[in-house]
């Protein structure tokens, strides 16, 4: 082989990785056209955000669509959200829950994927270089087809490949996720109706007058605009805002639900968008997990009782107050400090979590859908917020990832006494049974209670977890 070196032959192993990573960016190159041939916006997104959104953890490569996935969860979730609202002013939450779960459903997102014919974008499987092909040649063990596209391009097929909805769903969602972090809220808007899904932003108030006329005397405005450091145009909103479904006079029309549905997805966003902006290039999974520890009941309804919230919520229910004064003496007693939901031992009310996303709507609609303007006043109520150093896994997600990793087999079993809510949580680890049963006043507090007390059996039991 002389006068070529032993390097000079090494060197050229790593052909079948240079090509494939071409071949990646050429196809994230080539969706990114489809796209910008049917845009008439100057909407400017690097190929490799748009690789990094179409790439599965199952590649095993450095960079996954996770965290895109969690960004365009998010901002999906607001845009239909506040599309509905808008649309539907007259309709219950609930109602409009079940539209938006419908909208934005996995099945809804993967049959506009496949109208679009793109299925085949996806990069779902690990490189070997030994399998390696090129493109074009029939020589190998592949036989290969050309499927051409109505844009007058083709792609090489290699053969079938089974790809779950969700999966699609998660690349449609980390797509939006790529163009939002890349050109904004008016490029994710495009890329979604390029999609197929209609829905846009405009800026206007649902409802054109006040619909009470004297908000004062249900709740202390004053007060509460110093809580939240906002001046409301319309104080109704903020009575709306606080008024549970229990307390019902000829003044108020209508509770707290509408408001917290889309209070709710603002937040989320809002959320979202901070971690995302605050922790660029951290690993793909730590933005999910940072969302999950500070978009919750119980973070929520901490924020509400430090912020003394939990005093102006306008309602009629007996069983209510005593949950609530309850749930206050616990929190007083045990969790004054810096805490994110995780280690209360007792059922969070619902509406202490429910008036922070109701109220943030009412900020939103006031200032004429300025999102900062909800952030600069609802932000305060939850700090200190999670930091990838205190960040503390639920229980539940905490066992799961534990198994996950060790190779555990968990599982989870209901039990009832008396109409007490019990779960036994059971983990198989290498060989040996570890069970924990804990009661709780319903399933998802007695399943935290029971993960939290079999994790610490097993950290007890087992050296180096």
């Amino acid at each position: 082989m002389c006068p070529i070196t032993i390097s000079t032959l090494h060197s050229f192993s790593f052909v079948p990785s240079v090509m494939h990573r071409i071949e990646s960016m050429l196809l994230a190159v080539s969706l990114k056209q489809m796209q910008m041939n049917h845009c008439t916006q100057n909407v400017v997104v690097r190929a490799i955000k748009v690789l990094e959104a179409i790439t599965t953890k199952k590649c095993q490569e450095e960079f996954s669509l996770e965290s895109l996935e969690t960004l365009g969860d998010s901002f999906l979730k607001y845009a239909a959200c506040q599309q509905l609202f808008r649309d539907n002013k007259y309709h219950h939450e609930g109602l409009l829950s079940s539209k938006k779960d419908r909208m934005i459903s996995n099945t809804a997102l993967y049959s506009l994927w496949c109208k679009r014919e793109l299925p085949g974008y996806i990069r779902n499987e690990c490189f070997d270089p030994k399998y390696w092909v090129i493109p074009g040649e029939s020589s190998g063990c592949f036989v290969e087809d050309v499927k051409f596209f109505s844009t007058s391009k083709n792609i090489y097929n290699r053969g079938t490949r089974h790809i779950k909805k969700k999966t699609v769903a998660d690349v449609v969602e980390a797509l939006i996720g790529a163009y939002l972090s890349e050109g904004g809220e008016l490029a994710a808007l495009v890329f979604i109706d390029w999609l197929g899904m209609k829905v846009d932003f405009v800026k206007e108030f649902p409802d054109g007058t006040p619909f009470l006329a004297k908000p004062e005397i249900y709740i202390h405005i004053t007060h509460l605009e110093s809580v939240l450091n906002y001046s409301f145009r319309d104080p109704s909103l903020l009575v709306e805002a606080l008024t549970h479904g229990s307390y019902q006079v000829p003044d108020i029309p209508r509770c707290y639900q509408r408001l917290e549905f889309l209070g709710d997805s603002v937040l989320d966003y809002l959320i979202t968008v901070h971690f995302y902006s605050r922790y660029p290039g951290r690993p793909s999974g730590l933005l999910t997990d940072l969302r999950s520890a500070s978009v919750n009941n119980d973070c929520y309804a901490h924020a509400a009782i430090k912020a003394g919230l939990n005093k102006d919520i306008l309602h009629a229910s007996s069983v209510l107050h005593g949950q609530i004064t309850a749930f206050v003496q616990i929190f007083e007693q045990s969790f004054g400090g810096s805490s994110f939901g995780w280690e209360s031992g007792s059922a969070v009310p619902k509406v202490l979590g429910d008036v922070i996303e109701s109220i943030a709507e009412p900020i939103l609609i006031d200032s004429g859908f300025n999102k900062e303007a909800v952030w600069e006043s609802i932000r305060p109520l939850l700090e200190p917020l999670v930091t990838p150093e205190t960040m503390k896994c639920q229980p539940v997600r905490e066992l799961e990832l534990l198994c996950g990793s060790k190779g555990y087999v968990k599982k989870f079993i209901k039990t009832s006494n008396n109409g007490i809510a019990g779960i036994t949580a059971e983990v198989e680890a290498d060989g040996v049974i570890y069970r924990e049963t804990c009661t709780g006043e319903n399933k998802k507090t007695a399943k935290k209670l029971a993960a939290k007390a079999v994790l610490e059996t097993l950290k007890k039991c087992i050296p180096g977890i």
